[in-house]
């Protein structure tokens, strides 16, 4: 056995770069890949279609408009409009199966999160905020989401199309191409300055949105404490401020997005000014035809939407980084707790409980409990008093192993509790908490969640030993009754009857 409360929390990602941590999440897209590879094989048609076009409209304008030939004219755009059509329906299929794979990549992390969630130390959850971890299952794996699908494949599509453009330009006339490309490295330096910025402005963006979500959640919680104490006010001045901390670093952002977007806007639109120059002056020396120059100018407009697209997709691409990072903090988390290497299944217990030298300190800092020593027999009723803080729910918490303890042993029946599996330890201990949890569900389904299979004969029985039946009996709906979120439809004594049905 090798756990401790005093583990470290998981080395932050913060050290890795953007890549490493973009790469891990694209690993998310290895079972899904032939939708993946399906959407970029028919990218890679309708990019092909997307440079052939000004080429068809150079010869459309040479051949077709100078030369006056009307039915070469019709038949020329009856043909780009059979591939406009074309392209339209292949965007259709390209689209559904980018989002195919990128839905099921969402649905793992989401899945995988939980579980996590679900095998994680109840330490890991004492000192993590349900709104952080809310935010990350929610917002973060959306961002992860878009990354892998439509984010990724623009970036694909941009790329090609930029390679793509540069060759057929170098092909018609390289002076002019070499001019036009000349802005490509001054497009891609803004873009990337600009993510380079933006990826610690987006982490801080969706922390503050955590804060914001856990405030949300605990006054929609403990509503009913707020109204009773009327601190409305109070509430909504707290909310207020970390709403006002939110929209600020949202802010920063628009306004760091809005200065980019201009910025590689005036970049491609100067490029535009100077090739329709340097090219109408080629056309009239005679050097370059006036269907060479549309096509030029056709082919600029296809070169500045990647680029375009690239200074939006930078940006994603930090949100999701940042993303990456909180939602793998999760999943690399280790879990304190866990069955030892020998462990074995606790026999059916007798119920001889031992506290042997136990002590117990909360992450290792204050000590809670010091050398405790006793002996519960089978069958004999233990009441714990103490002051409040003293260790009484503490101790209750050691023995299912929710918590290990630092030093000394717990034993059932002789046997150490660190060297049996922990799922048949809990197996065989019935928990009644002081605070009552139900959920949001039938009391059938609540009295029943230990054991999923149990037949009405059971819960019956359950109901009734824990003098629950009664009461069930008399509502509308009997164990079909919705109890409501945390139960509140039932009252406080009631909540205790069938968690100890339960």
């Amino acid at each position: 056995m090798t756990t401790t409360n005093n583990v470290p929390p998981p080395v932050s990602l913060r050290q890795a770069n953007a890549g490493t941590l973009l790469w891990r999440a694209y690993k998310y897209l290895r079972p899904y890949r032939r939708y993946a590879l399906a959407a970029y094989l028919l990218m890679l048609i309708i990019n092909l279609f997307a440079l052939i076009t000004p080429q068809l409209v150079r010869w459309i304008v040479d051949n077709g408009i100078r030369e006056q030939d009307m039915s070469l004219l019709s038949w020329s755009i009856a043909g780009l409009l059979g591939l406009t059509v074309i392209r339209s329906i292949l965007t259709f299929w390209e689209h559904r199966w980018v989002e195919m794979a990128s839905q099921n990549v969402a649905y793992d992390l989401r899945n995988a999160i939980h579980d996590k969630l679900a095998e994680l130390s109840f330490s890991y959850h004492d000192r993590t905020e349900t709104g952080q971890l809310l935010s990350r299952a929610v917002q973060d794996v959306e961002r992860i989401r878009f990354l892998t699908g439509r984010a990724t494949l623009r970036l694909v599509e941009g790329t090609v199309l930029l390679l793509g453009t540069a060759v057929f330009l170098l092909m018609m006339n390289p002076r002019l191409a070499l001019l036009t490309l000349a802005t490509i490295p001054l497009l891609a330096h803004r873009a990337f300055q600009f993510g380079r910025h933006f990826r610690p402005l987006s982490a801080a963006i969706q922390q503050q949105l955590a804060v914001l979500t856990t405030r949300l959640e605990q006054n929609l919680r403990g509503a009913r404490i707020v109204k009773a104490f009327a601190q409305e006010d109070a509430e909504i001045k707290r909310f207020d401020s970390d709403n006002d901390d939110w929209f600020t670093l949202s802010a920063k952002s628009a306004q760091l997005q809005a200065f980019n977007v201009p910025a590689i806007d005036f970049i491609a639109n100067l490029a535009t000014v100077v090739i329709i120059w340097y090219g109408g002056y080629l056309v009239i020396a005679g050097q370059l035809t006036l269907g060479e120059l549309v096509a030029f100018t056709t082919y600029l407009g296809q070169l500045v939407g990647p680029v375009r697209r690239l200074g939006m997709i930078v940006p994603a691409l930090a949100m999701a980084a940042a993303s990456a990072e909180r939602i793998f903090e999760i999943l690399d988390a280790s879990v304190e707790v866990t069955d030892a290497a020998d462990a074995i299944p606790l026999p059916p217990a007798q119920g001889l409980v031992q506290f042997e030298d136990v002590s117990f300190a909360y992450f290792g800092r204050h000590w809670v409990l010091k050398h405790i020593h006793f002996t519960a027999q089978a069958g004999q009723i233990i009441a714990l008093l103490g002051a409040t803080g003293s260790g009484k729910s503490t101790i209750t918490n050691l023995l299912p192993r929710f918590y290990d303890a630092t030093n000394g042993r717990i034993t059932i029946d002789g046997h150490d509790i660190k060297h049996v599996t922990i799922n048949s330890l809990r197996d065989q201990i019935g928990i009644v908490l002081q605070e009552t949890t139900l959920f949001a569900d039938t009391i059938r389904a609540n009295i029943a969640f230990g054991r999923p299979g149990a037949s009405d004969t059971d819960i019956i029985a359950a109901a009734q030993a824990a003098q629950a039946h009664d009461f069930i009996m008399n509502m509308a709906e009997g164990y079909d009754t919705y109890v409501g979120e945390r139960g509140v439809t039932l009252s406080g004594g009631q909540r205790q009857r069938v968690a100890i049905a339960r």
